[in-house]
């Protein structure tokens, strides 16, 4: 299936860029506090970019023709991170480059939930079998790229950045020319009901809250192992390990997910989320206690996600789909990873990395609060 190209590759991008993208700036010489500015900027830029690219696809309902778009023009600015730009330099492309992919999985996400909800119900057993090839993506570059910058050094990241976006422009360029109706601006429905409503509040703070914890890992996870004396290789490894276990959900997912609502899927993420992130933070040289709390992710993340994937396909069906998504985007990984990259940026250079992910956990606990409230709320949605 094309969209299992896309995720494929798109992830396979991300495995990359994002657990080294801190290494990288650490080698230009750059402070752990810049590092969080300049880490955040993706979280920036989903402030906004999402919801207007979802906005604009489901207007047009030309989202192939604009992920190819998006695609082409950052494969063209991530030539920048090869010349010496300074800091505000990087942070300018960083920020055009990040514009135009960030949109890219909330415009996907939403054609690819109206294709596994044509029979009515969001079907996970579908979703999570095209998900999973983005966990592999992922997969093999974490581990390739920990393998190759242990060996060759962080040198080359502008070279894998440009060899993984050039994928990505690839497999949309591959993709058949889907288009979904358009829908003319003066009748497009108005989100601002359906956000009134109390669950869809309830589940949108409890979001906020639990991608906030795992803001913490994308950002600071791979510092605080370097600052402990892992190798890239082991850090690598590690990530890779999270990720085994995330494809192992999204490959069984459908058995599991109908046992439980929802909302109730999302508390038992978030409960297990704060044990995670406190086994990280006070155990970090045990390894097996390290390993454990990298397998919870099957939870804290794959079912996290799918699960909110539903909950957002269930409460802005047709027309609200893509700005759904993008709501999704900016609520859950915009506001919230620009708090957490400059959040744990001032707290990790007055106290240290181990006191972020203890900060992690406290966002975790507060994710659960909300999530019970949602459950208490809601009537039962259970994923098909």
């Amino acid at each position: 299936m094309p969209f299992s190209a896309l995720s494929a590759s798109y992830f396979a991008h991300i495995g990359f860029f994002n657990p080294y993208l801190p290494l990288w700036l650490k080698e230009l010489g750059f402070s752990l506090l810049a590092i969080s500015v300049l880490t955040s900027v993706q979280s920036a830029s989903r402030l906004f970019a999402p919801y207007l690219w979802g906005s604009l696809s489901d207007r047009t309902g030309e989202r192939v023709r604009l992920l190819r778009y998006g695609a082409t023009v950052a494969l063209l600015l991530s030539l920048g991170l090869w010349f010496d730009l300074g800091g505000v330099g990087l942070f300018v492309v960083l920020l055009l480059m990040f514009t135009h992919t960030s949109g890219m999985m909330p415009m996907s996400e939403a054609a690819l939930a109206h294709l596994v909800s044509l029979g009515g119900a969001f079907d996970a057993h579908r979703y999570g079998r095209i998900r999973l090839w983005g966990s592999l993506g992922f997969l093999v570059t974490v581990v390739a790229a920990g393998f190759w910058f242990e060996h060759f050094g962080l040198v080359h990241f502008p070279a894998w950045t440009l060899a993984t976006l050039a994928a990505v422009t690839i497999s949309v360029w591959l993709l058949p020319d889907f288009r979904e109706p358009g829908h003319a601006v003066e009748v497009q429905p108005s989100v601002w009901p359906v956000l009134r409503q109390a669950p869809v509040r309830w589940f949108f703070a409890a979001v906020f809250f639990h991608v906030l914890a795992h803001i913490f890992i994308y950002i600071f996870f791979s510092l605080y192992l370097d600052s402990l004396g892992y190798s890239k290789m082991v850090i690598g490894l590690l990530w890779a390990l999270s990720v085994v276990i995330e494809i192992g959900w999204f490959f069984t997912q459908g058995r599991w997910l109908p046992r439980l609502s929802l909302s109730a899927w999302l508390v038992l993420a978030a409960a297990l989320m704060t044990l995670r992130m406190g086994l990280t933070a006070g155990l970090p040289l045990v390894w097996p206690v390290l390993l454990f709390a990298q397998a919870l992710h099957a939870i804290t993340f794959a079912a996290h996600h799918t699960v909110c994937i539903a909950l957002v396909s269930h409460h802005f069906p047709g027309r609200l789909r893509g700005r759904g998504q993008a709501l999704y985007s900016v609520l859950g990984y915009g506001l919230s990873g620009v708090i957490g990259g400059l959040a744990g940026g001032v707290v990790s250079s007055a106290w240290g990395l181990a006191i972020v992910f203890w900060l992690s956990a406290a966002c975790a606990l507060l994710a659960m609060v909300c999530a019970l409230r949602l459950w208490r709320l809601s009537r039962p949605v259970v994923s098909a």
